[in-house]
């Protein structure tokens, strides 16, 4: 799986999760939902992620996978 896969992944599973605690723990867990929206579109325009960097230094980029 290359690297932009692994960021829709993780992008996609944390709003869903967020927004499941918000539904059966908390509305405030929207906020989480609301900084992955921003952190997305903000990526589209500086093409900076900062989760790309944090899967580059774990190693997890995808270069040594098929």
């Amino acid at each position: 799986m290359n690297l932009e896969r692994r960021i829709r992944l993780i992008a996609g599973s944390f709003i869903l999760i967020s927004l499941a605690l918000a539904y059966w723990i908390s509305w405030q867990f929207l906020w989480f939902t609301a900084f992955v929206g921003a952190n997305l579109v903000q990526s589209s325009f500086t093409r900076w992620c900062l989760m790309e960097d944090i899967l580059r230094k774990l190693g997890w980029d995808g270069k040594n996978s098929p």
